[in-house]
């Protein structure tokens, strides 16, 4: 089913407004992109709405919205396991600028969910559903009574431009009677993204991820959150091909009954390709699925 940006909008606005919601407390995710250890208690079950879009590459358009709708269960207090419907729409046109990439012309258009047959001359478009993930996080100890919070984090996907097994590390402290929240992922991946002319192609990525939230006002928290990425061209961290850095703020709002979490993230310049990676570099930045600006939107609802 061919999606536009206001239907995959409209998709998640009706998930929203046809769920029956109580007032429990919700489970916050006050960063963007790092994973924290406020899970459900158990029996618990929360609904989650995320969209992002990575925009602008190297040159011309380059908009990929991602949206990635969410069921979160408390098994344990201390497990928490969820599902996953990932959805997409990419709109590319002359966003590459690297000889590698573009032969003799000044631009052409490429990147992650453009297929290699498309003609690199002409604008690219197209949206979906992608596929589904399962998430399980293990609290090993909880930052509310320990220094450090430690967790354990497993999430496979299954797609059709890719299939990726994803694991995290996750540590938290909590200082100032838990108003100050600093939280760090270590985040490893292998994936085989798909292509139709050459078959599964494999890679892998490892990112460091750390982050700082200060609740200023009831409700409200902001912060910081950065991300030192790098890519590999072969499973388990072989041959690595790109580094890159990302650094931008979050915002977070918290209810009784509901809370939202905005966050951006700016690509700096010094982005590093080696060999094997040619052809998602120029501008001292890394492209392929990358992007200079990352903006994510989360909305998070208790059901019982």
């Amino acid at each position: 089913m061919k999606l536009t940006i206001n239907r995959l909008l409209a998709f998640s606005l009706f998930l929203l407004a046809t769920l029956h919601f109580s007032l429990a407390h919700a489970g916050e995710g006050v960063f963007g992109w790092i994973y924290t250890l406020d899970l459900q208690p158990k029996g618990k079950l929360e609904f989650e709405q995320r969209l992002q879009l990575n925009q602008q590459q190297a040159a011309g358009t380059y908009d990929a919205w991602t949206a990635r709708t969410e069921l979160e269960y408390g098994l344990t207090n201390d497990l928490q396991i969820a599902g996953y419907i990932n959805s997409y729409y990419t709109n590319a046109n002359q966003n590459y600028t690297n000889p590698e990439a573009c032969g003799d012309t000044p631009s052409c258009t490429g990147g992650y969910g453009v297929p290699s047959s498309h003609d690199p001359s002409t604008a690219y478009k197209k949206s979906g559903i992608e596929g589904g993930s399962l998430e399980a996080i293990y609290r090993i100890t909880n930052p509310v009574t320990s220094p450090v919070g430690v967790g354990l984090y497993l999430e496979p996907t299954w797609g059709k431009n890719k299939d990726e097994l994803e694991a995290r590390l996750l540590l938290q402290s909590n200082f100032i009677d838990d108003r100050l929240i600093l939280a760090g992922n270590v985040v490893a991946a292998n994936e085989r993204l798909k292509f139709i002319e050459n078959g599964n192609v494999p890679e892998s990525m490892l990112d460091f991820l750390v982050g700082a939230s200060y609740r200023f006002a009831p409700k409200w928290s902001a912060g910081v959150e950065a991300r030192f990425h790098n890519d590999y061209s072969e499973l388990n961290l072989r041959n690595q091909v790109q580094r890159a850095t990302f650094v931008g703020p979050n915002m977070h709002y918290a209810a009784k009954d509901w809370w939202v979490t905005g966050a951006w993230r700016y690509q700096l310049a010094g982005g590093t390709c080696m060999s094997g990676g040619e052809a998602e570099c120029s501008n001292a930045r890394v492209w392929d699925s990358h992007s200079v600006n990352e903006f994510i939107v989360k909305v998070g609802f208790p059901l019982n």
